[in-house]
Formats: C-alpha cells, structure tokens, sequence
C-alpha cells in the first residue's frame, strides 16, 4: 500500500470516528440514547482500525536495503 493512500484512509477513518461521535451525542441522543451509545462504541473502534492501516508497510520503507536488493 502506498503512502499516500495510506495517509488517505487514516484520515477518512479518523474524520468518520469524528462525525460519529459529533452525530451520536448532539443529534441522535435525542431520539434513542441506545442508538447513541452504539454509535460511540462503534466510533471507539474505529481509531486502532485506523492507526493499523495508517503503519501498514511503514517498516518496510523505513528499513535500510541490503546490497543484494540493489540489483
């Protein structure tokens, strides 16, 4: 996976773990606190989802090359 595409999806991820916790507890409390709850619980999950996809191949640009891959 690219960085760049790795970077993306971090921030889709994080930017839904937002909107879920902003829509749960200032709109959807209103009518089902249940249905709020379940929502934060599900934004709660979201964010080591992210962290995951986010390092996904970081090690393995960060490693230094051996002389062998060279060629």
């Amino acid at each position: 996976m690219e960085r760049t595409r790795r970077h993306r999806t971090y921030f889709a991820l994080m930017g839904t773990c937002l909107v879920l916790i902003l829509l749960a507890w200032n709109v959807v409390r209103l009518w089902s606190t249940t249905a709020a709850v379940v929502m934060s619980v599900v934004a709660a999950l979201i964010p080591p989802v992210a962290a995951f996809v986010g390092n996904q191949g970081a090690l393995d640009e960060a490693a230094p090359q051996t002389p062998d891959e060279d060629r």
